[in-house]
């Protein structure tokens, strides 16, 4: 755990306008391509979910290797076959991506 995080601590959310197109995009694949809007419902509960059990303990997780120097390391949330990747900046709890867990991560983060 972080000597930052504390056990009980409530980030605030904010979720950038990236992420919300990866979430709409994959939304769109499922309902659309794949023919099954019940799947896509459940994904997006499943992601809904998994950020708000995370926002209690944003930084008690193992940070997300990067080659890039970054000013706040990023953080990931497995949801089915997405990852969810998210920042913590003071008390905000930023997500910022998600993304088909079989993408190379190295061009998309």
């Amino acid at each position: 755990m972080s000597e930052n995080a504390s056990p009980d601590k409530q980030y605030q959310l904010r979720y950038l306008d990236l992420f919300e197109k990866d979430l709409e995009q994959i939304v769109d694949y499922i309902t659309h391509e794949l023919d099954n809007p019940e799947a896509a419902d459940n994904l997006i509960n499943a992601v809904e979910d998994a950020i708000l059990q995370r926002s209690t303990c944003a930084e008690a997780f193992e940070q997300y290797p990067s080659k890039r120097e970054r000013r706040h390391p990023y953080y990931r949330i497995y949801v089915h076959n997405y990852i969810v990747f998210y920042v913590v900046i003071g008390d905000v709890m930023e997500v910022r991506r998600m993304l088909y867990s079989r993408r190379d991560m190295r061009k998309e983060i």
